[in-house]
């Protein structure tokens, strides 16, 4: 049974697409479903997780540094196969626990983000397990967490707000870190291995996203609303540009070092982050009234 904290939670974010109050506010939280290792009942768990690219996220089982494995992993570890709710998306994956040095270093990149996680691994003589979770590839359009086509457009660029004001968050950190005084030989100060995943999952996602609606969905409005082509053209040549920002922001983190300075990967966020929610405003305001319409 799940307790009352943790089902708190769940509606929260169910009802919220994602978004979520109190301690866990601004936390990169997914609800993952395991099935019970000697029930075979669902089971879902409100639980953080980091960006691993390459179309893969991590959760730590760290259950607060306990002697013991939390009931979420010893699922997973009999029944792999999970259910992942970003907020946005709910789809199935597959659950891979990360061995040696693998493990290792992405552990020290989830340290690196938040030192957290060593406090944990110093209650504990277990060694806290990471696992990797990846969709698993299905036909057809993604499974989006909203009750209409509007709906869907508005929950997707809402995600991509919250994880753009969470980059925007950790750079203006670092920078401030570096503001400090220090001489520089702090890792705090350099943009790091994590937040450089980070960065470049959001230019991944955002130009995926793009893609689909320029392949599938601007096509299907063209098709039913001829009155809406100026609006499509103009929202394509955007796409144009902000493919330019993205591909500027990926040239600034490319160093896989983490050496890039983070007041400048800060800088080339903002620029995007302007030209983008000017984007998705128009985009919700010009589109999402005949999306609705098409599908009463």
């Amino acid at each position: 049974m799940t307790n009352p904290f943790n089902q708190q939670l769940i509606d929260e974010f169910r009802a919220n697409h994602g978004q979520v109050g109190g301690h866990f506010e601004g936390a990169r939280l997914i609800l993952l479903t395991t099935t019970g290792a000697r029930t075979g009942t669902p089971h879902t768990t409100p639980v953080g997780f980091l960006h691993d690219g390459d179309g893969r996220i991590l959760v730590i089982a760290s259950a607060g540094g306990s002697p013991k494995h939390p009931d979420w992993f010893r699922n997973l570890v009999a029944h792999p196969r999970v259910t992942v709710e970003s907020g946005a998306f709910t789809y199935e994956a597959e659950a891979v626990v990360l061995t040696g040095k693998e493990r290792d270093q992405a552990f020290a990149r989830a340290v690196e983000s938040d030192p957290g996680w060593a406090e944990y691994q110093a209650r504990t003589d277990r060694v806290i397990p990471l696992v990797a979770l990846r969709e698993i590839a299905k036909g057809g359009p993604p499974n989006i967490n909203a009750g209409s086509m509007g709906k869907a457009v508005k929950v997707v660029h809402d995600a991509f707000r919250r994880e753009l004001a969470l980059i925007r968050k950790e750079l203006t950190g670092k920078q401030s870190a570096r503001n400090s005084g220090s001489d520089g030989t702090n890792p705090n100060t350099r943009l790091g291995a994590q937040l450089r995943i980070n960065c470049l999952t959001l230019c991944q996602g955002l130009h995926n996203h793009h893609t689909g609606e320029d392949i599938a969905l601007f096509p299907f409005l063209a098709d039913r609303h001829p009155e809406l082509a100026p609006v499509l053209d103009r929202l394509r040549h955007e796409h144009e540009r902000i493919a330019a920002l993205l591909e500027d922001l990926r040239r600034v983190v490319a160093d896989e070092a983490g050496n890039a300075e983070p007041g400048h990967v800060l800088r080339e966020v903002e620029r995007l982050t302007a030209q983008l929610e000017t984007h998705l405003a128009y985009e919700e305001e010009q589109l999402i009234p005949a999306l609705d319409a098409a599908t009463v």
